[in-house]
């Protein structure tokens, strides 16, 4: 699965591992149910829907895309602790080279598993890789019923107000409501 990547991105969203239609397809998020696409732009990450096809345009944005686990399941509790591990490693790498204001990684679970936080919880975090702040989303899997697609788009338009902002992962952030 390619990696949809540039040095110094506004934010770097991290899925967790492809599933077997983003494999099939090459496209991240590719799954018709699943609401990244459209949270993304809910939240006014990007002026219209992009479909999975087009995330190359993301870059224009300052934004991209990668996974914690490059290997394809069906489902991400297919993964072991391991391969977590192993992807948080493979992950901080990645950060350090490209120098991203923000590493968004989509899924508390995941973020937990690859960075060795139990108490983690969606919204930004204390931990930084370098200069890049780290900020855990909800995971915009269709499995995920806890969230909503609007209340994904309120906290994902906290992180693009925070990438937004100066100084880029420091200070206060603020809840904002989702721009059309």
């Amino acid at each position: 699965m390619p990696d949809v990547v540039a040095d110094g991105l506004r934010v770097l969203f991290c899925g967790i591992n492809p599933g077997l239609m983003t494999a099939a397809t090459g496209h991240h998020f590719a799954r018709p149910g699943n609401r990244f696409w459209p949270v993304l732009h809910l939240s006014g990450f990007t002026p219209r829907l992009l479909k999975p096809a087009e995330q190359r345009e993301l870059l224009s944005y300052g934004l991209g895309i990668t996974n914690v686990v490059a290997r394809a399941t069906a489902r991400a509790d297919e993964l072991t602790a391991e391969e977590y591990v192993e992807g948080g490693r493979l992950l901080t790498e990645k950060v350090t080279r490209l120098r991203p204001r923000w590493l968004a990684v989509v899924g508390v679970t995941a973020y937990r598993a690859a960075f060795g936080d139990r108490t983690a919880r969606v919204g930004p975090q204390e931990r930084t890789i370098g200069d890049s702040g780290i900020w855990v989303l909800p995971n915009p899997s269709g499995l995920n019923a806890h969230w909503t697609a609007a209340t994904m788009a309120e906290e994902f338009a906290r992180l693009r107000d925070a990438a937004a902002g100066p100084g880029g992962h420091g200070g206060s952030v603020s809840v904002t409501t989702p721009r059309s």
